[in-house]
């Protein structure tokens, strides 16, 4: 039963036709219904004010913002989602004016109660998939005590790559047991590997925000692995062993959840915890399809022709 509706929400985040603005959440138009859904379901509402149709930033929101599949998924399980045009005449400017909201504006995210009270800071000028998918992890985090993995780390993800990300790479006697080493270490962001200086090697992509480079230059020690000076890297065949050879090479990832399932798989772990319930959703719908090297975005769009 629990598969069966998986597969359902599944099938709903295909799209709902919307404007390209909108991506593809299923919104709300009335703020009327998003309150009292919010109050039955004690869901907190996210409204995004959108210009429909819109310029070139609203447009590029929503195509790489608002159809984030995880970003998606997050905002119709533990949001009530309301699209409101700033650009309209009748109840969209009502509630733009409530707001006080500009029209004809870039687009804006609020989070609010089921008063219409903000659970958050408004968010504006920020049009990059950390700002919103940030914003949601924060106020589940005030709200509820806890966000999902899934959306936390996808968050770290998110904030590394728009901060900038730094690469070390170490050579060990097996590529794949330091894939699983590193995979796992809090604020590593993806792995890769291959070979250098003619040795096994991983080349680990960080964020320098989180660990620094001697921290894990430790972590390689205390494993026998050694930090390379130089040379070309050549990545191997079998990217993420662990992950290429389990049934969870089917479900299209981010690439910090790639190394965070394969180092979970390699130690024996429950690897689906940092998985959203669409994802392991793929395990039925496309176990012997393989994902791994492929990123969410194509992967999920291959996964569901």
């Amino acid at each position: 039963m629990i598969y069966i509706l998986m597969l359902i929400n599944l099938i709903a985040y295909t799209g709902p036709g919307n404007p390209t603005e909108l991506g593809d959440v299923h919104w709300l138009r009335s703020m009327e219904e998003a309150q009292s859904r919010s109050k039955a379901e004690k869901k907190p509402i996210l409204i995004v004010f959108q210009e429909i149709p819109g310029c070139i930033t609203c447009r590029t929101y929503g195509k790489e913002v608002l159809s984030h599949p995880l970003i998606v998924e997050a905002i119709e399980t533990y949001f009530v989602p309301l699209a409101i045009y700033n650009n309209k005449q009748g109840a969209d400017a009502e509630i733009l004016q409530r707001f006080n909201e500009p029209a004809w504006n870039n687009p804006v995210v609020r989070i609010v109660d089921e008063k219409g009270n903000d659970l958050s800071s408004r968010l504006n000028g920020n049009y990059s998939p950390h700002g919103i998918s940030d914003m949601m992890t924060n106020v589940l985090v005030k709200t509820n005590g806890k966000a999902p993995l899934y959306l936390q780390i996808l968050t770290d993800e998110l904030a590394a790559k728009q901060k900038g990300t730094t690469t070390a790479t170490y050579t060990m006697y097996c590529f794949w047991a330091g894939e699983a080493l590193f995979g796992a270490v809090n604020g590593v962001i993806s792995t890769s590997a291959g070979y250098q200086e003619g040795k096994e090697a991983v080349k680990v992509e960080y964020d320098p925000g989180v660990i620094s480079k001697s921290q894990l230059d430790k972590i390689a020690q205390q494993s026998t692995c050694k930090a390379t000076s130089g040379g070309s890297f050549r990545p191997d065949t079998t990217p993420k062993y662990y992950l290429t050879n389990s049934k969870y090479r089917g479900i299209p990832m981010t690439e910090i959840q790639k190394c965070r399932v394969n180092s979970a798989l390699a130690e024996g772990q429950n690897a689906d915890v940092f998985l959203s319930p669409s994802q392991l959703a793929f395990l039925n719908v496309s176990p012997q399809k393989n994902y791994v090297g492929v990123s969410l975005t194509e992967g999920w769009a291959a996964a569901m022709k």
